[in-house]
Protein backbone atom coordinates (compact mmCIF):
# COMPACT_ATOMS: atom_id res chain seq x y z
CA UNK A 1 0.00 0.00 0.00
CA UNK A 2 1.68 3.05 -0.89
CA UNK A 3 1.94 5.73 2.15
CA UNK A 4 0.07 8.61 2.62
CA UNK A 5 2.63 11.59 3.65
CA UNK A 6 1.65 12.72 7.04
CA UNK A 7 2.28 15.92 8.77
CA UNK A 8 3.63 14.04 11.48
CA UNK A 9 6.34 13.26 9.24
CA UNK A 10 8.62 16.58 9.07
CA UNK A 11 7.51 17.00 13.13
CA UNK A 12 9.22 13.93 13.46
CA UNK A 13 12.55 14.84 11.62
CA UNK A 14 12.76 17.91 13.42
CA UNK A 15 12.52 16.24 17.08
CA UNK A 16 15.38 14.03 15.92
CA UNK A 17 17.63 16.43 14.23
CA UNK A 18 17.27 18.33 18.02
CA UNK A 19 17.05 15.04 20.30
CA UNK A 20 18.69 11.59 21.10
CA UNK A 21 15.53 9.94 20.85
CA UNK A 22 11.92 10.75 20.39
CA UNK A 23 9.07 9.02 22.00
CA UNK A 24 5.31 8.82 19.46
CA UNK A 25 2.43 8.12 21.09
CA UNK A 26 -1.16 8.19 20.14
CA UNK A 27 -4.16 5.75 19.82
CA UNK A 28 -3.74 2.83 18.40
CA UNK A 29 -4.20 2.54 14.58
CA UNK A 30 -3.38 6.20 14.01
CA UNK A 31 -0.25 5.32 11.95
CA UNK A 32 2.86 5.91 14.85
CA UNK A 33 4.84 2.80 13.16
CA UNK A 34 3.98 3.37 9.79
CA UNK A 35 5.01 7.22 10.11
CA UNK A 36 8.33 6.06 12.67
CA UNK A 37 9.36 3.17 9.97
CA UNK A 38 9.51 5.40 6.59
CA UNK A 39 12.97 7.60 8.59
CA UNK A 40 14.27 4.82 10.54
CA UNK A 41 16.75 2.70 9.42
CA UNK A 42 16.29 -0.44 11.42
CA UNK A 43 13.31 -1.92 13.28
CA UNK A 44 12.69 -3.97 16.68
CA UNK A 45 9.23 -5.14 17.28
CA UNK A 46 8.97 -6.00 20.65
CA UNK A 47 5.03 -7.69 19.89
CA UNK A 48 6.55 -9.68 17.17
CA UNK A 49 5.25 -13.18 18.07
CA UNK A 50 8.20 -15.18 17.22
CA UNK A 51 10.39 -12.93 19.17
CA UNK A 52 8.52 -11.31 21.86
CA UNK A 53 9.44 -13.84 24.66
CA UNK A 54 13.10 -13.74 23.72
CA UNK A 55 12.82 -9.54 23.30
CA UNK A 56 11.56 -9.65 26.98
CA UNK A 57 13.83 -11.72 27.95
CA UNK A 58 17.16 -9.80 26.28
CA UNK A 59 14.78 -6.29 28.24
CA UNK A 60 15.09 -7.67 31.48
CA UNK A 61 18.66 -9.14 31.30
CA UNK A 62 20.78 -7.17 29.01
CA UNK A 63 18.56 -4.40 27.02
CA UNK A 64 21.70 -2.99 25.41
CA UNK A 65 21.52 -5.41 22.65
CA UNK A 66 18.25 -4.57 21.81
CA UNK A 67 19.26 -0.94 20.82
CA UNK A 68 21.99 -1.99 18.86
CA UNK A 69 21.50 -1.25 14.80
CA UNK A 70 21.31 1.27 12.69
CA UNK A 71 19.58 4.89 13.42
CA UNK A 72 17.68 6.54 14.20
CA UNK A 73 16.48 2.71 15.67
CA UNK A 74 12.96 2.16 15.90
CA UNK A 75 11.56 -0.26 18.85
CA UNK A 76 7.73 -0.38 18.01
CA UNK A 77 5.46 -0.77 21.26
CA UNK A 78 8.48 0.02 23.86
CA UNK A 79 6.24 0.12 27.10
CA UNK A 80 5.85 -3.40 26.85
CA UNK A 81 9.40 -3.59 28.78
CA UNK A 82 9.38 -0.69 30.88
CA UNK A 83 12.99 -0.92 31.39
CA UNK A 84 14.27 -0.01 27.62
CA UNK A 85 12.86 3.91 28.60
CA UNK A 86 16.22 3.68 30.97
CA UNK A 87 18.91 1.78 28.49
CA UNK A 88 17.74 3.99 25.54
CA UNK A 89 18.69 7.42 27.88
CA UNK A 90 21.95 5.48 29.07
CA UNK A 91 22.83 4.54 25.35
CA UNK A 92 21.96 8.62 24.11
CA UNK A 93 24.24 9.53 27.21
CA UNK A 94 26.66 7.30 25.95
CA UNK A 95 26.82 7.92 22.02
CA UNK A 96 26.60 11.56 22.82
CA UNK A 97 24.45 12.57 19.19
CA UNK A 98 20.85 12.86 18.12
CA UNK A 99 18.64 11.12 15.74
CA UNK A 100 19.39 7.90 17.49
CA UNK A 101 15.88 6.35 18.30
CA UNK A 102 12.23 6.35 18.09
CA UNK A 103 9.91 5.06 20.48
CA UNK A 104 6.37 4.10 19.70
CA UNK A 105 3.71 2.95 21.94
CA UNK A 106 0.19 3.18 22.21
CA UNK A 107 0.15 3.31 25.80
CA UNK A 108 1.34 4.53 28.58
CA UNK A 109 3.36 1.76 30.41
CA UNK A 110 1.40 -0.19 33.25
CA UNK A 111 4.41 0.19 35.57
CA UNK A 112 6.54 3.15 35.74
CA UNK A 113 8.40 2.16 38.98
CA UNK A 114 11.15 0.52 36.74
CA UNK A 115 11.71 4.05 34.99
CA UNK A 116 13.82 5.87 36.94
CA UNK A 117 15.03 8.94 34.66
CA UNK A 118 12.24 11.37 33.45
CA UNK A 119 14.24 10.98 30.22
CA UNK A 120 14.35 15.17 30.08
CA UNK A 121 16.97 16.25 27.58
CA UNK A 122 17.38 12.81 25.60
CA UNK A 123 13.86 11.53 24.99
CA UNK A 124 11.30 13.96 23.15
CA UNK A 125 7.72 13.83 22.80
CA UNK A 126 5.35 13.74 20.06
CA UNK A 127 1.74 13.01 20.09
CA UNK A 128 0.39 11.17 16.58
CA UNK A 129 -3.48 11.82 16.03
CA UNK A 130 -5.40 9.68 13.64
CA UNK A 131 -4.96 11.57 10.15
CA UNK A 132 -6.45 15.26 8.92
CA UNK A 133 -8.52 15.87 6.22
CA UNK A 134 -5.57 17.26 4.57
CA UNK A 135 -3.77 14.28 4.75
CA UNK A 136 -6.58 12.01 3.71
CA UNK A 137 -6.69 14.25 0.56
CA UNK A 138 -10.53 15.42 1.61
CA UNK A 139 -9.18 19.04 1.91
CA UNK A 140 -7.34 21.23 -0.61
CA UNK A 141 -5.21 23.32 2.54
CA UNK A 142 -5.76 26.08 0.45
CA UNK A 143 -6.20 27.93 3.74
CA UNK A 144 -2.85 27.63 6.16
CA UNK A 145 -3.22 27.89 9.69
CA UNK A 146 0.85 28.80 10.03
CA UNK A 147 -0.21 31.97 7.44
CA UNK A 148 -3.26 33.15 9.38
CA UNK A 149 -0.92 34.53 11.54
CA UNK A 150 0.71 36.30 9.23
CA UNK A 151 -1.56 39.55 9.48
CA UNK A 152 -1.21 40.30 5.32
CA UNK A 153 -2.30 36.71 4.53
CA UNK A 154 -5.52 36.73 2.29
CA UNK A 155 -7.76 33.54 2.68
CA UNK A 156 -9.23 33.38 -0.40
CA UNK A 157 -10.52 30.25 -1.99
CA UNK A 158 -13.09 27.85 -3.22
CA UNK A 159 -14.34 24.07 -2.14
CA UNK A 160 -17.02 21.55 -2.88
CA UNK A 161 -19.04 21.38 -0.10
CA UNK A 162 -21.99 18.71 0.72
CA UNK A 163 -23.02 17.81 4.00
CA UNK A 164 -23.42 13.98 3.51
CA UNK A 165 -19.59 13.62 2.50
CA UNK A 166 -19.55 15.55 5.62
CA UNK A 167 -21.43 13.47 7.76
CA UNK A 168 -19.53 10.65 6.33
CA UNK A 169 -15.92 11.65 7.01
CA UNK A 170 -17.41 12.56 10.71
CA UNK A 171 -18.77 8.80 11.00
CA UNK A 172 -15.25 7.07 8.92
CA UNK A 173 -12.83 9.70 11.28
CA UNK A 174 -9.00 9.23 10.31
CA UNK A 175 -7.68 6.40 10.52
CA UNK A 176 -5.36 5.40 7.70
CA UNK A 177 -6.73 1.97 7.08
CA UNK A 178 -10.17 3.62 6.05
CA UNK A 179 -8.74 6.16 3.91
CA UNK A 180 -9.65 5.13 -0.11
CA UNK A 181 -11.98 2.14 1.00
CA UNK A 182 -15.52 1.33 -0.15
CA UNK A 183 -17.73 3.08 2.47
CA UNK A 184 -19.09 0.20 3.90
CA UNK A 185 -15.65 -0.90 5.07
CA UNK A 186 -14.09 2.30 5.44
CA UNK A 187 -17.17 2.80 8.41
CA UNK A 188 -16.28 -0.64 9.65
CA UNK A 189 -12.32 0.44 10.57
CA UNK A 190 -14.00 2.71 13.27
CA UNK A 191 -16.52 0.07 14.82
CA UNK A 192 -13.97 -2.00 14.75
CA UNK A 193 -11.74 0.37 17.47
CA UNK A 194 -14.53 1.19 19.74
CA UNK A 195 -15.12 -2.58 19.60
CA UNK A 196 -11.44 -3.58 20.40
CA UNK A 197 -11.23 -0.21 23.71
CA UNK A 198 -14.15 -1.23 25.15
CA UNK A 199 -13.75 -5.61 25.24
CA UNK A 200 -9.89 -5.44 24.99
CA UNK A 201 -7.76 -2.42 25.24
CA UNK A 202 -9.74 -0.64 28.05
CA UNK A 203 -8.34 -4.24 30.49
CA UNK A 204 -4.92 -4.99 28.69
CA UNK A 205 -3.46 -1.12 29.26
CA UNK A 206 -2.61 -2.05 32.67
CA UNK A 207 -3.76 -5.71 32.99
CA UNK A 208 -7.00 -4.81 35.27
CA UNK A 209 -10.14 -6.36 34.46
CA UNK A 210 -12.79 -3.54 33.51
CA UNK A 211 -16.64 -4.50 32.48
CA UNK A 212 -16.79 -4.00 28.81
CA UNK A 213 -20.54 -2.90 29.61
CA UNK A 214 -19.70 -0.14 31.73
CA UNK A 215 -17.10 0.75 29.40
CA UNK A 216 -19.67 1.42 26.87
CA UNK A 217 -21.84 3.22 29.33
CA UNK A 218 -19.26 5.55 29.83
CA UNK A 219 -17.78 6.08 26.32
CA UNK A 220 -21.56 7.07 25.56
CA UNK A 221 -22.00 8.87 28.02
CA UNK A 222 -18.63 10.81 27.02
CA UNK A 223 -19.94 11.26 23.33
CA UNK A 224 -23.09 12.83 24.36
CA UNK A 225 -21.06 15.51 26.40
CA UNK A 226 -18.77 16.48 23.33
CA UNK A 227 -17.90 20.04 23.46
CA UNK A 228 -18.86 20.00 27.03
CA UNK A 229 -17.63 21.37 30.10
CA UNK A 230 -19.51 18.29 32.00
CA UNK A 231 -18.39 17.12 34.76
CA UNK A 232 -17.71 13.59 35.98
CA UNK A 233 -20.26 13.18 38.53
CA UNK A 234 -22.94 14.57 35.81
CA UNK A 235 -21.27 11.50 33.78
CA UNK A 236 -21.81 8.56 36.48
CA UNK A 237 -25.41 9.85 37.31
CA UNK A 238 -26.01 9.85 33.55
CA UNK A 239 -24.65 6.26 33.21
CA UNK A 240 -26.55 5.30 36.41
CA UNK A 241 -29.92 6.31 34.72
CA UNK A 242 -29.30 3.31 32.32
CA UNK A 243 -30.23 0.78 35.22
CA UNK A 244 -26.86 0.09 36.04
CA UNK A 245 -27.09 -0.67 40.03
CA UNK A 246 -23.61 1.13 40.55
CA UNK A 247 -21.31 2.97 39.50
CA UNK A 248 -18.79 4.96 42.09
CA UNK A 249 -16.80 8.06 41.42
CA UNK A 250 -13.77 5.89 41.94
CA UNK A 251 -14.62 3.33 39.20
CA UNK A 252 -15.57 6.37 37.02
CA UNK A 253 -12.11 7.71 37.55
CA UNK A 254 -10.47 4.40 36.74
CA UNK A 255 -11.78 3.90 33.44
CA UNK A 256 -11.58 7.82 32.38
CA UNK A 257 -7.21 7.27 33.35
CA UNK A 258 -7.41 4.14 31.31
CA UNK A 259 -9.05 5.85 28.04
CA UNK A 260 -6.21 8.67 28.27
CA UNK A 261 -3.60 6.36 29.01
CA UNK A 262 -4.51 4.28 25.41
CA UNK A 263 -5.61 7.99 23.73
CA UNK A 264 -8.86 7.33 23.20
CA UNK A 265 -10.03 10.55 25.20
CA UNK A 266 -8.33 14.15 24.62
CA UNK A 267 -9.90 16.86 26.46
CA UNK A 268 -9.13 20.56 25.72
CA UNK A 269 -7.90 22.73 28.50
CA UNK A 270 -9.09 26.03 29.75
CA UNK A 271 -7.85 29.29 28.73
CA UNK A 272 -6.51 31.80 30.35
CA UNK A 273 -6.14 35.39 29.03
CA UNK A 274 -5.58 38.67 30.77
CA UNK A 275 -9.60 40.25 30.48
CA UNK A 276 -10.34 44.00 31.28
CA UNK A 277 -13.36 42.68 34.27
CA UNK A 278 -12.84 40.11 36.70
CA UNK A 279 -14.53 37.31 34.58
CA UNK A 280 -14.47 34.10 36.57
CA UNK A 281 -13.16 31.82 33.95
CA UNK A 282 -14.13 28.00 34.00
CA UNK A 283 -10.96 26.01 34.38
CA UNK A 284 -13.14 22.59 33.51
CA UNK A 285 -11.34 21.03 30.66
CA UNK A 286 -13.37 20.48 27.19
CA UNK A 287 -14.48 17.13 25.92
CA UNK A 288 -13.36 15.46 23.28
CA UNK A 289 -11.81 11.90 21.85
CA UNK A 290 -9.36 12.18 19.80
CA UNK A 291 -11.53 11.15 16.95
CA UNK A 292 -14.77 11.98 16.17
CA UNK A 293 -15.83 8.41 14.80
CA UNK A 294 -15.28 7.32 18.33
CA UNK A 295 -17.66 9.25 19.20
CA UNK A 296 -20.41 8.23 16.41
CA UNK A 297 -19.10 4.16 17.11
CA UNK A 298 -20.03 4.53 20.32
CA UNK A 299 -23.48 5.68 20.07
CA UNK A 300 -24.56 3.35 17.13
CA UNK A 301 -24.82 6.26 14.55
CA UNK A 302 -24.22 5.89 10.91
CA UNK A 303 -23.92 9.32 8.24
CA UNK A 304 -27.63 9.48 7.86
CA UNK A 305 -28.28 9.25 11.62
CA UNK A 306 -26.35 12.91 11.71
CA UNK A 307 -27.99 13.82 8.62
CA UNK A 308 -31.03 13.36 10.72
CA UNK A 309 -30.12 14.92 13.98
CA UNK A 310 -28.51 18.60 12.67
CA UNK A 311 -27.49 19.44 16.38
CA UNK A 312 -25.80 15.91 17.39
CA UNK A 313 -24.06 16.38 14.12
CA UNK A 314 -22.80 19.40 14.86
CA UNK A 315 -21.39 18.68 17.91
CA UNK A 316 -19.55 16.05 16.36
CA UNK A 317 -18.32 18.19 13.71
CA UNK A 318 -16.68 20.33 16.66
CA UNK A 319 -14.99 17.49 17.41
CA UNK A 320 -13.54 16.81 13.96
CA UNK A 321 -12.63 20.46 13.87
CA UNK A 322 -10.46 20.13 17.23
CA UNK A 323 -8.54 17.26 15.36
CA UNK A 324 -7.96 18.89 12.55
CA UNK A 325 -6.84 21.94 14.36
CA UNK A 326 -4.78 20.27 16.70
CA UNK A 327 -2.82 18.20 14.03
CA UNK A 328 -2.13 21.83 12.18
CA UNK A 329 -0.90 23.62 15.32
CA UNK A 330 1.44 21.02 15.76
CA UNK A 331 3.45 21.92 13.26
CA UNK A 332 4.06 25.01 14.34
CA UNK A 333 4.64 24.94 17.75
CA UNK A 334 0.75 25.65 18.79
CA UNK A 335 -1.75 23.82 20.98
CA UNK A 336 -5.67 24.16 21.03
CA UNK A 337 -7.51 25.66 23.80
CA UNK A 338 -11.26 26.46 25.16
CA UNK A 339 -12.88 29.46 26.70
CA UNK A 340 -15.18 29.44 28.91
CA UNK A 341 -16.51 32.28 31.53
CA UNK A 342 -19.00 32.13 34.00
CA UNK A 343 -20.90 34.52 32.06
CA UNK A 344 -21.89 31.91 29.66
CA UNK A 345 -19.34 33.97 26.66
CA UNK A 346 -17.56 31.00 25.01
CA UNK A 347 -15.15 30.93 22.14
CA UNK A 348 -14.68 26.66 20.66
CA UNK A 349 -11.00 26.75 20.22
CA UNK A 350 -7.93 29.28 20.89
CA UNK A 351 -4.91 28.45 18.86
CA UNK A 352 -1.97 30.01 21.03
CA UNK A 353 1.80 29.60 20.21
CA UNK A 354 5.05 29.57 22.08
CA UNK A 355 5.16 33.46 20.88
CA UNK A 356 2.38 34.44 22.69
CA UNK A 357 0.25 34.89 19.64
CA UNK A 358 -2.78 33.13 19.02
CA UNK A 359 -6.04 32.96 17.01
CA UNK A 360 -9.24 32.98 17.92
CA UNK A 361 -11.86 30.43 16.34
CA UNK A 362 -15.76 29.97 16.03
CA UNK A 363 -17.33 26.51 14.78
CA UNK A 364 -20.64 26.34 12.93
CA UNK A 365 -21.65 23.46 10.99
CA UNK A 366 -23.14 26.38 8.22
CA UNK A 367 -25.90 28.35 7.28
CA UNK A 368 -25.63 32.51 7.35
CA UNK A 369 -27.56 32.49 11.14
CA UNK A 370 -25.13 30.19 12.74
CA UNK A 371 -22.35 32.22 11.21
CA UNK A 372 -23.75 35.81 12.55
CA UNK A 373 -23.75 34.14 15.73
CA UNK A 374 -20.49 33.18 15.42
CA UNK A 375 -18.89 36.60 14.69
CA UNK A 376 -20.87 38.39 17.38
CA UNK A 377 -19.46 35.67 19.52
CA UNK A 378 -15.93 36.55 18.52
CA UNK A 379 -16.22 40.47 18.48
CA UNK A 380 -17.65 40.33 21.95
CA UNK A 381 -14.74 38.05 22.97
CA UNK A 382 -11.91 40.26 22.05
CA UNK A 383 -13.51 43.11 23.40
CA UNK A 384 -12.85 41.73 26.97
CA UNK A 385 -8.98 40.57 26.28
CA UNK A 386 -6.72 43.20 27.78
CA UNK A 387 -4.60 44.18 24.60
CA UNK A 388 -2.09 45.98 27.34
CA UNK A 389 -1.25 42.79 28.94
CA UNK A 390 -0.96 40.55 25.61
CA UNK A 391 -1.15 40.70 21.85
CA UNK A 392 -4.12 41.18 20.14
CA UNK A 393 -5.51 37.79 18.06
CA UNK A 394 -3.92 37.16 15.03
CA UNK A 395 -6.94 36.30 13.46
CA UNK A 396 -10.29 35.45 14.30
CA UNK A 397 -12.26 32.63 11.79
CA UNK A 398 -15.19 31.01 11.89
CA UNK A 399 -14.72 27.24 10.47
CA UNK A 400 -17.76 25.80 8.90
CA UNK A 401 -18.45 22.34 7.53
CA UNK A 402 -21.11 23.44 4.81
CA UNK A 403 -19.91 26.41 2.63
CA UNK A 404 -18.35 26.53 -0.48
CA UNK A 405 -15.91 29.74 -0.29
CA UNK A 406 -13.19 30.79 2.24
CA UNK A 407 -13.13 34.64 2.75
CA UNK A 408 -12.87 37.44 4.95
CA UNK A 409 -15.64 39.57 5.98
CA UNK A 410 -15.69 43.03 5.82
CA UNK A 411 -15.21 43.01 9.67
CA UNK A 412 -11.69 41.36 9.07
CA UNK A 413 -13.67 38.08 10.34
CA UNK A 414 -12.62 34.76 8.68
CA UNK A 415 -15.00 32.22 6.89
CA UNK A 416 -13.17 29.58 6.07
CA UNK A 417 -14.92 26.04 5.32
CA UNK A 418 -13.09 22.94 7.18
CA UNK A 419 -12.59 21.15 3.65
CA UNK A 420 -10.24 24.04 3.03
CA UNK A 421 -7.97 24.59 6.28
CA UNK A 422 -4.45 23.03 6.10
CA UNK A 423 -1.03 23.36 8.13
Amino acid sequence: MEYKKRLADDVLRDKLEASGAVLVEGAKWCGKTTTSKQIAKSVLYMQEPAQKKQNLLMAETNPSLLLQGKVPRLIDEWQLAPKLWDAVRFEVDQRDDFGQFILTGSAVPPDTSEISHSGTGRISRMLMRPMSLLESGESNGSVSLAELFNANYEASSSVESDIEELAFLICRGGWPKAIGKTVKVALQQAIDYYDAVVNSDISRVDDKERNPERAKLLMRSYSRNIGSQAKFEEMRQDILGNDIDSFSIDTLYDYLKALKKIFVIEDAPAWNPNLRSKTAIRNTDTRYFVDPSIATASMGLGPKDLINDLNTMGLFFENLCIRDLRIYAQTIGGEIYHYRDRSGLECDAVVHLRNGSYGLVEIKLGGDKLIEEGATTLKKFEKIIDTTKMKMPSFKMILTGVGNYAFKRPDGILVVPIRSLGA
